[in-house]
């Protein structure tokens, strides 16, 4: 009797361990907040339950029922009987956007200049190493000018006569001064810094969304990056323009497809206010297409199950075609990659072999609503991809609060 007590005080034990665990990980990984229509608690799987907390916070849930413009709050259970965590609940509608699909063309100006990589100047060292500039930084002004332009800095460079040049620089948000000293470079006959720097990005990307009350727009579903330094690339200002896709480079397995379009010529389409993690966003000239609105799902209505998305591999006009969501992560630290899609779409994979460069953005359409949109393709295989939520691109463009 007394060995079996043991035992069972050491199962019991390896399982309350196991549950604390369970409650730690999926605390962290479980987001602290969620949108709901109308009153009630969403719906987040099968494993886990919202209820009303059990803390005397009652009083404020029965008011939210009453009142979807009030938030409440709701406690997430394990198996519905275990308390993971407590989490906002925001009543709030829909919203409705017109979805994208088009292609749009992206200029971007850098706010400074940014450092591609440091190389040495040939019988002088590495100047920008040594001042302790790295790849990524960002370079925003010289002897106290405000850099505008990669010409500039190059320009001051060569016409420092070898003296020293001081620089305010930006990195992972943090500003700090640095002095680089340029060295003559006999092989090009002037002073180099050791500096490979860039100012602008341009590309092809597909609009996800128009809000039409406020003329704003959200695309791309991901950042625009420097290649080099897969770092976002700070925004100076920016802009959009049409495109007309020309061509395409189909997907094979280790070998990413790309989409390849015309700038059209004329007025820009909209201006980029903000490139962060989510995609881009900014405010439109003009609508250019007439496209009914549909309402938003929110991320804990998406499910697993056919799909369409809207893209465009030909032409101007975007076209509809089907997909499978198979796979939805609701953590936070998701971020770009909460839906795993597959193409089934017998025309599109013959057109494109799949996800292609240039389809990001292309927005996600299940049940009449706007789920997400498309952000990356998988190398080893490109009939599959990654997707935002609507819900947090929508957030970062401030559409939600």
């Amino acid at each position: 009797m007394n060995r079996f007590t043991k035992r069972l005080a050491g199962v019991l034990a390896a399982l309350s361990f196991a549950i604390m665990l369970a409650v730690g990980y999926f605390g962290e990984a479980l987001p602290d907040s969620f949108y709901v229509s109308g009153d009630g608690y969403p719906d987040i799987g099968a494993f886990f339950e919202i209820t009303a907390p059990s803390d005397g916070y009652t009083d404020a849930v029965a008011a939210a029922s009453s009142d979807p413009a009030l938030n409440s709050r709701g406690t997430i259970k394990l198996m519905g009987l275990i308390p993971v965590k407590d989490a906002e609940i925001k009543h709030t509608d829909a919203p409705l956007l017109i979805p994208g699909g088009s292609p749009i063309g992206i200029k971007l100006l850098t706010d400074g200049v940014i450092v591609v990589s440091t190389q040495e100047v040939k019988g002088g060292g590495n100047p920008a190493e040594e001042a302790g500039i790295k790849a990524g930084d960002c370079i925003l002004e010289a002897n106290g000018e405000t850099l505008t332009s990669s010409e500039r800095l190059a320009e001051i460079i060569m016409n420092s006569h070898g003296e020293k040049i001081n620089l305010r620089v930006r990195r992972d948000g943090r500003e700090f001064d640095a002095a680089v000293t340029p060295k003559f470079s006999e092989a090009e006959g002037t002073f180099k810094a050791g500096l490979w720097i860039k100012d602008s990005s341009a590309g092809v990307g597909t609009l996800t969304y128009i809000d039409p009350e406020s003329g704003s727009f959200g695309a791309l579903g991901h950042p625009i990056s420097d290649a080099d330094t897969q770092k976002i690339l700070p925004l100076g200002s920016g802009e959009i323009v049409d495109v007309t896709i020309t061509g395409c480079e189909s997907g094979t397995s280790g070998c990413p497809g790309e989409l390849f379009g015309t700038f059209l010529s004329g007025l820009a389409a909209g201006s980029i206010r903000r490139n962060c993690e989510q995609g881009i966003f900014g405010s439109l000239n003009y609508i250019s297409r007439r496209t009914e609105a549909m309402p938003i799902a929110f991320k804990t209505e998406v499910e697993t199950g056919p799909a369409t998305i809207l893209t465009t591999v030909n032409g101007s006009n975007p076209e509809e075609y089907d997909i499978v969501i198979e796979k939805l992560s609701l953590s936070d630290a998701a971020d770009t990659k909460n839906i795993i899609i597959k193409v089934t779409d017998p025309e599109l994979l013959c057109l494109t072999g799949g996800i292609v460069q240039g389809m990001s953005g292309s927005p996600i359409i299940q049940n009449g609503k706007i789920v997400g949109a498309v952000t990356h393709v998988f190398v080893s295989d490109p009939t599959m991809g990654y997707g935002i939520f609507i819900e947090n691109m929508l957030k970062a463009g401030g559409s939600l609060q």
